[in-house]
């Protein structure tokens, strides 16, 4: 079951946050510059300029840095099991007429985040067709290849190569043979009603099986699609990743 419409004309970006991170401790205000991380993820989806930007934090700290920065925050429960429950949350709480049609779900530990990452995935949804919109890059490094930490999307791409269905999602390289194999970027971009469904929904076999989220959309008839993007984008997880964030962001200004 899929929930076409047309193009959406007020997306609403909500990126959720919370402390709890077991390797990077009180990850989202981990200082780079003089500014928490979470505030950098802010700007990133900012300067994207796709409409109103939201932190839907799991604590008070959190919602507390993003408006000494000038920003919006809403706090949410602390104990959801996913940034899809959160965000669902928050959207909730900050749109309940129900305005905004579409939701960028942005990850809050991506502040190099390129402002044409999230316009590929939200260009996805001219298509009335598609649920769910999601990005990738070409996988060209061979230890990136072999990671179960790396989430590989397996695609029907389009004949223009740039963006496709996807038809599964594993930690394992697929598909098999000359086919190039993807790094799925966990950044989504949700028409409303799906939202609303995919967190109605309990998690599936297989989402249960590969440990990953998105199957749960599959396995209930959700299209997701792919758009093609050049690199991954940096995604802070240890102190080694925070280093680099700052040694970039530094680069950039």
């Amino acid at each position: 079951m899929s929930f076409p419409g047309a193009a959406p004309k007020n997306p609403v970006t909500l990126i959720p946050a919370r402390m709890a991170s077991q390797r990077l401790p009180n990850k989202p205000l981990a200082d780079i510059h003089g500014a928490p991380m979470i505030e950098h993820v802010w700007r990133r989806a900012v300067e994207a300029e796709v409409g109103r930007v939201v932190v839907a934090a799991g604590e008070p700290e959190i919602v507390a840095a993003i408006h000494s920065a000038g920003g919006e925050a809403v706090l949410t429960r602390a104990d959801h099991p996913s940034g899809s429950d959160r965000i669902f949350e928050a959207l909730q709480h900050i749109d309940p007429d129900q305005n905004h049609d579409a939701i960028i779900n942005v990850q809050g530990d991506l502040p190099v985040l390129e402002a044409k990452v999230i316009h590929a995935a939200l260009a996805l949804l001219n298509d009335a067709a598609v649920d769910i919109g999601t990005v990738a890059a070409e996988i060209t490094d061979a230890e990136e290849l072999a990671s179960n930490s790396v989430n590989k999307p397996v695609v029907a791409w389009n004949s223009d190569g740039q963006t496709g269905r996807a038809l599964y999602f594993t930690k394992f390289p697929a598909p098999w043979g000359d086919a190039p194999v993807f790094h799925h970027i966990g950044l989504y971009v949700f028409r409303r009603a799906a939202l609303t469904r995919f967190v109605s929904l309990p998690p599936s076999p297989l989402e249960l099986s590969e440990r990953l989220e998105q199957l749960r959309a599959l396995e209930a008839g959700m299209r997701i699609d792919v758009a093609r993007v050049d690199t991954v984008p940096l995604g802070v997880d240890t102190a080694a990743d925070l280093n680099r964030a700052r040694d970039l962001l530094a680069a950039m200004d």
